[in-house]
């Protein structure tokens, strides 16, 4: 049941003038796991409350917005990307109020908070899909094939694994993606708009600065939902359009969502916006979803996926730029999330890669996003027992390693890299956070966690990497202030420079960024003073020795 604010609305946000009116295009937004960020109550599940209390934790950071997981009532059949009601938050998160103060709290800290929302399927607990009638409309039901219709009605597959059908005690058949409890909508309904511009205008009402679209790409079905004509479909994904992914007529969806937006920020003086979780084959589909009258960004998974090698790195970013500004659009840059194996495992070699990838992403011209922990350094955690799994994929044999559920050995390893060891289930990158003391759960919260904690990261907390010049916390922090201070950096122009095989040299604005993709060492002329180095750097008499894996900004 959809709850009620007990208190008054949010107070109006002063307006925006000049670069905060466009405040997305070079911003660092930080994503929030909710249920693994912080526990309030010691019930070993993060919560609303706890995200609140640690928000000066992420404004001393550096960062300029949170996006904040869905935490609505939701059965949890998918870590709350299953959602019962969008109006209600869900009791393990806490309360509407709660969310109310969060939004509040934050931007008293001078941070934006953007909401998930997921708009291609509900839970199979939503009031629509328990009314029958109700169902037939707002879901996709086809009859089954076979004499007796005991066939699905077609050979798709779910991102999760095993058939994209469940059939019904009528006989008939529904779509679903992803877990069966998660039926796709169907956007051929208008009152299927009509809800989805609701909700998002009740976030707006709250105070919300923007949505994070879930699977926006996958609203809108290939007429006559044909045949695709063979199995591991999932790792078609992102890499061809399919008939259920990235079909053109989703496009006029985020037209209708751009113009809500921009009509609720004019009104209150300020600027929301949308962000597209869109797989899509090349670059250049993807700019679509970030035309003018689109959304505001689309996260780059191209990027993401890039292995570890200077010619593949400096493609993927010479077509991510060279799209999105076909359509005036900034681009996006992301190295992990909630979906995919953290980098610092992912790219095979260890913190020190890690650490010099997060140096060149923050280095682009655009946005970036962070994923809760990166910041810490945490690795992927590889052991987990069978019996404490909850990702959907796990239970159905799908490997999915990626938002849109590309199998983990679909993404490339990093050169010289080793990602054995992983199943490519996505609970390894959702362990909770690490924030104090010399044992799990690390002060977490006063119980313990619900997914376990390593006993070596102690070494990783919060606590521990404050104030150590050495460690990854650090380095993100002068990162993000320097980004913040050095007006060439953020959003704006960038050119590279010629430099030896497997280094990567381009300028910005008063900065140059070289990357050295090797494992070893190489002798390399300064071209200026270091301003951060992703580890140690030594420059004698105009010469400098870059280390291998090593990301450094130069002053020039």
């Amino acid at each position: 049941m959809t709850q009620e604010l007990t208190s008054p609305s949010p107070a109006p946000r002063a307006p925006e003038t000049g670069r905060d009116s466009r405040w997305w295009r070079d911003a660092v937004i930080y994503q929030v796991y909710v249920r693994s960020f912080a526990d309030s109550d010691g019930d070993g599940i993060g919560d609303l409350r706890g995200v609140r209390e640690r928000l000066p934790y992420l404004r001393d950071l550096g960062v300029d917005a949170v996006w904040l997981t869905p935490f609505y009532a939701s059965p949890q059949a998918d870590g709350g990307y299953d959602v019962a009601d969008y109006r209600a938050v869900d009791p393990l998160f806490g309360t509407l109020q709660d969310a109310d103060i969060l939004v509040r709290t934050a931007h008293d800290l001078g941070l934006r908070v953007i909401v998930d929302i997921v708009p291609n399927h509900t839970s199979d607990r939503h009031p629509w899909f328990q009314d029958p009638e109700l169902a037939r409309q707002r879901y996709v039901f086809r009859p089954g094939k076979g004499p007796s219709g005991e066939l699905p009605p077609n050979d798709w597959e779910s991102v999760f694994g095993g058939p994209a059908w469940t059939r019904t005690d009528r006989g008939d058949w529904y779509l679903h993606l992803f877990a069966p409890e998660q039926p796709d909508l169907n956007w051929d309904d208008p009152e299927v708009h009509a809800e989805f511009e609701a909700i998002m205008r009740f976030w707006l009402d709250l105070g919300v600065d923007g949505f994070r679209i879930d699977v926006a790409h996958g609203m809108i079905k290939a007429p006559g939902l044909p045949d695709i004509g063979h199995g591991q479909q999932a790792q078609l994904i992102g890499t061809q359009v399919l008939p259920f992914f990235d079909q053109d007529g989703v496009h006029a969806i985020h037209r209708t969502w751009r113009r809500l937006l921009d009509g609720y920020g004019e009104a209150h003086g300020t600027q929301v916006i949308g962000v597209a979780e869109a797989w899509a084959p090349t670059p250049e589909r993807l700019a679509l979803y970030v035309r003018p009258d689109e959304l505001h960004q689309a996260f780059n998974f191209q990027f993401l996926n890039a292995p570890w090698q200077a010619g593949a790195l400096r493609a993927v970013i010479d077509a991510s730029i060279a799209a999105t500004a076909s359509v005036g659009a900034p681009t996006t840059w992301v190295l992990s999330n909630h979906d995919v194996v953290r980098h610092t495992t992912r790219l095979g070699g260890g913190l020190a890669r890690a650490r010099a990838a997060t140096l060149l992403m923050l280095a682009l011209p655009g946005s970036a996003y962070l994923y809760q922990g990166e910041e810490l350094g945490l690795p992927e955690v590889t052991d987990l027992p069978d019996e404490v799994r909850q990702d959907p994929a796990f239970f159905r044999g799908r490997r999915p390693g990626a938002a849109a559920g590309a199998a983990a050995a679909d993404i490339p390893a990093a050169d010289g890299g080793d990602t054995s060891g992983q199943d490519g289930f996505r609970d390894g990158c959702r362990v909770p956070l690490p924030w104090s003391g010399e044992q799990p759960p690390y002060g977490f919260g006063p119980g313990g966690s619900w997914l376990p904690q390593p006993a070596d990261w102690r070494a990783l907390t919060v606590a521990a990497q404050t104030g150590d010049p050495a460690s990854t916390l650090e380095l993100y922090r002068t990162a993000l202030s320097l980004r913040r201070r050095l007006p060439g950096l953020g959003d704006g122009p960038m050119s590279w420079v010629s430099a030896p095989d497997g280094v990567l040299a381009f300028r910005r604005p008063g900065v140059l960024c070289t990357v050295n993709t090797l494992g070893r060492d190489l002798a390399f002329p300064a071209p200026g003073t270091p301003l951060l180095a992703s580890t140690p750097v030594i420059v004698n008499d105009g010469s400098a020795v870059l280390p291998g894996d090593s990301c450094i900004w130069w002053a020039i």
